[in-house]
C-alpha cells in the first residue's frame, strides 16, 4: 500500500531560482501538484519518482522537486532517461527540457526515444528562445523573430514539436500553456498511465529573452477564442460560452459558430485521442491562430508495443536458451585446467 501525499511533498527544500514571471514557475506547480494523483495511480512511493534534465532554465526543474533527480548534460537528457528506465524498469521517469536542449544539439536522442517508445515522461518547456545562454534563437523561434543570433530575423522554419512526435511514430503528444495548472496537472497525470514515450509540450513564456511569444493565444482577451482544450469522447467545443467548435469540411478542419450558417452541435467532431490513424491528430497538431484554435490538452494517446517491454522479452529468450547462465559457469566450460 502506497502513502498518501500531498504537492507539498515532492516540493524540495531548494529556492527556485528562475526569474519572477517565468512561466516555469506555474509548470512546477502542475507537476508537483499532479504527482500524489500519479503515485496513487501507479500504486508507487515518492522514492520510485526521478526527474531527469538536461541543460537550460528549465532543467534546474530536479533541484525543486523532492524526488530522486539527475541534472545531466546538454541535449542527452533523454538518453540518460532511456538508460535509467530499461535498468530500473519499476521507476517512473520524468524527464525536463527546453526546445533548444531536446530539439537541437538533443534532436536525435529525442525522436530515437520517441520511436522506440521507451516507458518514460518527456516534459518540453517551449519558450522558443534560449534562455540560459542569453537569448540565442532555437529551433522553435518564429520565422523572422529577432534575436541574439538573428539580428535581422531568423530565416527557418520553426519546428513544430508534436509533428515531429507523430514523425517518429509516437503514441502520446499533449501541448499545454503554462497559465493553465489545472489543464496541464490533468496533461501530467494522464501521461504517466501511458506505457510509452510521453511527450507534453508546455508553452512557457520567458520574460527577459521571449517576453509575450505565446500571448496570441495565452492572453486572457483571447484565449477563450484562440485556444480548443481536447478531452477525449468530448465534443471540440471552444470559445468564451463553448458556442464554437470544430467541424470535418472537405478532409480538412474548419472553426464553426453552433446554430449559425446551418451547423448544429451534431456537426461538431468529438475527439478520439486513442485511434491509431494520425491524420486526424497531424490536423489537430497543426492548428495555428487565429484561424483556427490552437488544440491543448491530451492529442494522441494511443498503445503500442514498448522498447522496455521488448528488451525485457529479448532478455528472457536469450537467458532460456543460454549454455551459460553466470560468470562461475563461464570460467568452467570448455577447456579448463588448473595451475599448481
Amino acid at each position: 500500500m502506497t502513502m498518501k501525499y500531498t504537492a507539498k511533498d515532492f516540493k524540495s527544500n531548494q529556492q527556485v531560482r528562475w526569474c519572477p514571471g517565468c512561466g516555469d514557475h506555474a509548470v512546477l506547480a502542475a507537476i508537483q501538484r499532479a504527482m500524489p494523483q500519479v503515485s496513487e495511480n501507479l500504486g508507487i512511493d515518492k522514492e520510485k519518482f526521478v526527474v531527469v534534465s538536461g541543460i537550460g532554465c528549465s532543467s534546474r526543474l530536479p533541484y525543486y522537486m523532492d524526488t530522486f533527480g539527475f541534472h545531466s548534460i546538454h541535449g542527452r537528457a533523454t538518453a540518460i532517461s532511456t538508460g535509467l528506465k530499461v535498468a530500473r524498469p519499476d521507476l517512473s521517469v520524468w524527464q525536463a527540457c527546453g526546445d533548444g536542449d531536446a530539439l537541437a544539439i538533443g534532436g536525435n536522442h529525442f525522436i530515437h526515444a520517441i520511436r522506440r517508445n521507451v516507458v518514460i515522461n518527456i516534459i518540453l518547456f517551449n519558450n522558443q528562445i534560449y534562455g540560459l545562454t542569453k537569448g540565442q534563437y532555437s529551433p522553435t523561434s518564429k520565422f523572422g523573430a529577432v534575436t541574439k543570433t538573428s539580428p535581422y530575423g531568423t530565416v527557418e522554419n520553426p519546428f513544430t514539436p508534436g509533428m515531429l512526435v507523430l514523425g517518429a511514430r509516437g503514441t502520446f503528444f499533449a501541448r499545454g500553456i503554462d497559465v493553465d495548472i489545472k489543464t496541464n496537472q490533468e496533461i501530467f497525470e494522464t501521461a504517466a498511465l501511458h506505457k510509452g514515450a510521453s511527450v507534453c509540450e508546455m508553452l512557457t513564456n520567458c520574460v527577459i529573452f521571449n517576453d509575450g511569444a505565446h500571448s496570441a493565444i495565452t492572453a486572457k482577451e483571447v484565449r477563450a477564442e484562440r485556444t480548443i482544450i481536447l478531452r477525449h469522447g468530448e465534443k471540440m467545443l471552444f470559445g468564451a460560452e463553448n458556442e464554437k467548435g470544430l467541424v470535418l469540411e472537405g478532409g480538412r478542419i474548419k472553426a464553426v459558430t453552433v446554430g449559425q450558417d446551418g451547423y448544429t452541435i451534431d456537426d461538431v467532431l468529438v475527439h478520439d485521442a486513442h485511434t491509431q490513424d494520425t491524420y486526424m491528430h497531424n490536423m489537430l497538431i497543426d492548428m495555428k491562430a487565429p484561424e483556427l484554435p490552437v488544440a491543448l490538452g491530451v492529442i494522441r494517446d494511443v498503445e503500442d508495443t514498448t522498447y522496455d517491454e521488448n528488451v525485457e522479452q529479448q532478455f528472457q529468450e536469450v537467458k532460456a536458451g543460454a549454455k551459460v547462465h553466470n560468470v562461475d559457469e563461464l570460467l568452467h566450460s570448455g577447456s579448463t585446467w588448473e595451475v599448481r
